[in-house]
This record gives C-alpha cells, structure tokens and sequence, in this order.
C-alpha cells in the first residue's frame, strides 16, 4: 500500500516518504529520498507556524492563484465552500482566481507560470507526470469525477437502444480535458464505435453550454452538475449514464476513482508549504462542514449564482453528488490503484509508469488536516 504515515510535528524534520507498494501487483518504486524529505520539512515548519483557528494567523498577508474550470458548478463545491467560510481570509491567505475555459486550460495556465495551483482532475497530474513535470496532487475533493453522459430529448425519443447511435456530436469542455476523458470510457465500455461520435468544445461557459443543446448545435453532452441535473429537470436531456454518486462511479470504473483535487508543482510544495497547508486545512475543513450542513446553510454559502436561477434544481443536484465528496482529503490506495488502471485502459505508449503514480501526489498536507479536526 502506498505509506499514508501521519508524524507528529517534533519528528516531521526527520520524516522521509520512502517510496510506494501496490498492493497484488508486487510493485515497489523509490521515491527520491532527498525532495520528499524536503518537502516534510517545509510542511512542519509551516504547521508549526500556524496558530489555533485553521492556525496562527500569517505574519503577512499571501496570495495564491488558483487556475480552474466552471468555478460555480458542483465539482469545486469544497474549495469554493473553504473560501466562503472565510478559512482562507482568516490566515492571511488571498485567492486569486483564474476561470478557464477548461481543465487542460488550467493546466496550461499553470505551465505558463499565470497559476500557482490548479483545481482540476487527479489525471492532470498523471499526465504532467509522465511528461518528466513534477506536479503533485495534495489535497483531494472528489471521489467521483461527478459527471454524466445525455443526450438530448429529441434524440433519446428515437432511440431504442445505444446501437442506434450514430453519427452523434458529443459536447464537452475541450479535448484533453474531464468531461473528454470520461466520454471517451464510456463508449468504450458501451462497446460503441467511436467513429459514430465527434466531440465538439463547448468550454466552460453555463450559458454557451445550455445554448449548444437548445439550437441543436450538439446531440449529446457529457458535463458536471449543476447543469446536466438542470437540463435533465427541464427535460432538455435524458441521461444515458451518471458518476454522480459513489455507487454510480464504482460501477462505471470498477472501483474508487480519484477526480477533483488541488495540484502544484512540487518545488511550490516545497517552498511555499504553509500555503499549501492552509488551502488543504480549508479544504479538509469544508469538506467536514458539509457532511452535516443542511439546505440552508448552503444556499447562504453558496453564491447565487451558481444556483442556475432554481435553488429547488440547484439543491436536487447537490443531492445526488453529495456523496461523491472526499471524506478526508486523502488519496487512499484503492482509489490511486484504479484510478492508474482506467487511465492506463485509455492511454498507451507514454512515458508514465509506477514510479509516476507514486510522484503525482502527496499525502503529507492531508493527514496534518485530518488529524487536525478529527481531534
């Protein structure tokens, strides 16, 4: 299993992440000795900084900017929800946000140096792993990747089974992104032909994307909530599957899938460690929060407008992704095995390997918050 070790604060300083095991398939990898005991350092040293509330208040005022697609839909719902609670404000800490058009946007973002973090799927750091970019995932969000797969009313009248499918323009945020990655397993495990379907960009945007299934510009969509819950409550689309819920995901992948997380390069990781902490305190802490906040206490969170003008449509989608949420922040075994195996079916002939998935996340933040506030 990959070592989920929590230090006390007094040993972090000589703590080191030896390396990782996976568990039935006899896989060990290294891990460099010296960076990740670097960055356990970097990590004490700013918890030990950090005072009572999420912790002692920062000497001086940060900023940190956060790349990150459809900011008001459900996926972003912990991060968003931290900031909210003020968890942030309270450290010193200000949020920068930089909405894109797309996940694969994000990243580029970061690339590109206009982002220190980037809020998107756990695969974005497979992927930047394996092209020799050390980023790593710290802080988990989802355990779903919340999405679903619809297509539109017209079309769904028609057809009697998933063969009559043909010729389909399927709507997504861009290539290379979530929304992609996950249409792209579904027709795979439909037995469909992918040749019967062309992935039109949508990009971000709620109202390009509810305009594109009104004019008849895409047949199908695959998206997060709240916006294919909205459409599906409209009747506009009728869904044609869901990872929405835990059961849901597990049934389409065949077990725990990783999703939405908090990924930064590691030297950031590094040398910004009380950053890091506090983003993943106030995650941690709001994911916590939510697990017993009731329809009220959201809405008076949560920005208007992300609920789409309906807070009954809006409440409804919660609903049903609510238990797609991580519990803890942490990325377990199970989840990062499966999750490496669904990538795997889908990419080929790249440089990722073992080694990769053991360098694309850090447990190091997580288990300080969750001791924290199980405490």
């Amino acid at each position: 299993m990959f070592p989920n070790v929590l230090i006390s604060i007094p040993l972090y300083a000589e703590a080191i992440f030896h390396g990782c095991k996976i568990k039935g398939l006899g896989v060990v990898e290294r891990l460099r000795r010296r960076e990740f005991s670097a960055m356990g350092v970097g990590v004490a040293m700013a918890s030990a900084c950090l005072s009572p509330n999420l912790s002692n208040a920062a000497s001086s005022p940060q900023k940190v900017t956060i790349a990150l697609a459809a900011k008001s839909s459900l996926y972003h719902l912990p991060l968003v929800l931290a900031d909210q609670l003020g968890m942030f404000k309270t450290e010193n800490l200000q949020i920068d946000w930089l909405e894109c058009d797309s996940g694969l946007q994000a990243v580029q973002a970061a690339l590109n140096g206009q982002a220190d973090v980037i809020s998107g799927a756990f695969e974005h750091a497979l992927d930047l792993q394996a092209r020799g970019l050390n980023y790593r995932a710290f802080v988990l969000q989802g355990r779903t990747p919340q999405m679903s797969v619809g297509l539109v009313s017209r079309k769904a009248i028609a057809m009697k089974s998933l063969t009559d499918l043909k010729s389909v323009r399927l709507g997504i945020s861009s290539l290379g992104s979530a929304t992609h990655w996950l249409a792209q397993h579904w027709i795979y495990k439909s037995n469909l032909s992918a040749d019967n379907f062309q992935f039109v960009e949508l990009g971000a945007n709620t109202s390009n994307v509810m305009e594109a299934i009104r004019s008849s510009s895409v047949d199908a969509l695959c998206y997060v909530d709240p916006i294919m819950h909205y459409l599906e409550q409209k009747n506009d689309l009728r869904l044609l599957t869901d990872t929405r819920s835990f059961l849901s995901s597990q049934r389409m992948f065949g077990g725990s899938m990783l999703s939405a997380c908090l990924i930064g390069k590691a030297e950031f990781l590094q040398k910004r460690a009380d950053v890091g902490l506090i983003l993943t305190l106030g995650v941690v802490r709001a994911l916590q929060w939510l697990k017993t906040a009731g329809p009220s206490d959201i809405l008076k969170l949560v920005p208007s407008v992300n609920w789409m003008g309906d807070r009954a449509i809006y409440l409804g989608a919660l609903d049903k992704v609510r238990d797609s949420y991580s519990l803890d922040g942490v990325f377990s075994a199970d989840a990062l095995q499966n999750t490496w195996r669904v990538r795997a079916s889908r990419v080929t002939n790249d440089r990722a390997n073992w080694t990769t998935l053991g360098q694309s996340f850090t447990n190091e933040f997580a288990l300080i918050a969750k001791r924290k506030f199980s405490a």
